[in-house]
């Protein structure tokens, strides 16, 4: 973002200082960008973005994405009357993240989930995938954000969207935080699915990761439509490389080939 048409105020991530992060998700990305935005007449559209699913072997790569009107998020209570709060998926129980996926709906302004599949994901590549499903997840939304928040350091959306990239933005931002629930929860539910329709492959434990389970099954039933067929995990099942399937670099994107 150099030119100053797709510039805006405090877009720049914040420098990290340590490696400390809040115990629960806050506004303080939000709040950064909105005493940016303050001068431009309006309050400032944000949305959370955050994937799941993308270093799975079977299963989409899913992404929600989150408007939060800025009130305090809903807060669960734990043993001992402990309070629980928004962040990062990955930190919070099974249990608390399907109670937080009831109640998130009802408090956010606006979400909405998209998922790139495994073809899709074989056709272009994962990082187009996942720029894909973003963009539908972003344009399903009831207002189109001034600027997206995406959790890491990498911009896989780029124009037209204005990007904030922020490490451990889903343990800092409740807008990411609530977008990572939202995404984890669906897609886990959607491999809880599979594992009925594929017993075996322990989609419903392992969501579609390398697991010994799904490995042990993949070397002796092969990949279930289900999977992704570019991968490299096919380069170390005999029985089964052949059925890998190749992007050809010299006939554009998109174009696949066994080989």
């Amino acid at each position: 973002m150099t030119d100053s048409i797709h510039a805006l105020p405090g877009m720049n991530p914040t420098p990290e200082e340590g490696n400390g992060v809040p115990r629960f998700a806050g506004y303080e990305i939000e709040d950064e960008l909105r005493a940016a935005h303050s001068s431009r007449g309006r309050p400032i559209r944000i949305a959370g973005v955050d994937e799941v699913g993308r270093g799975a072997w079977a299963g989409p790569v899913v992404v929600c994405a989150a408007v939060t009107d800025l009130s305090p998020p809903p807060v669960l209570t734990g043993r001992g009357g402990r309070e629980i709060g928004l962040t990062d998926s990955k930190l919070l129980t099974g249990e608390h993240r399907a109670e937080f996926a009831e109640l998130l709906p009802g408090w956010l302004a606006g979400h909405a989930v998209a998922a790139s599949g495994p073809e899709e994901i074989d056709e272009v590549g994962m990082t187009e995938a996942l720029r894909r499903a973003a963009v539908r997840a972003l344009e399903a939304l009831p207002v189109t954000p001034d600027v997206v928040i995406l959790d890491g350091k990498h911009d896989f959306l780029s124009r037209p969207w204005r990007v904030r990239c922020e490490v451990k933005a889903d343990q800092r931002s409740v807008t990411v935080a609530a977008a990572s629930v939202l995404a984890k929860v669906h897609r886990d539910r959607l491999m809880a699915e599979l594992d009925a329709e594929h017993p075996g492959y322990g989609f419903a434990d392992s969501a579609g990761y390398p697991s010994p389970a799904h490995q042990k099954a993949l070397e002796e039933f092969g990949p279930t439509p289900h999977h992704r067929m570019s991968w490299s995990y096919l380069d170390d099942l005999p029985r089964w490389r052949h059925l890998k399937k190749h992007r050809d670099p010299l006939a554009g994107e998109g174009q696949l080939s066994l080989l």
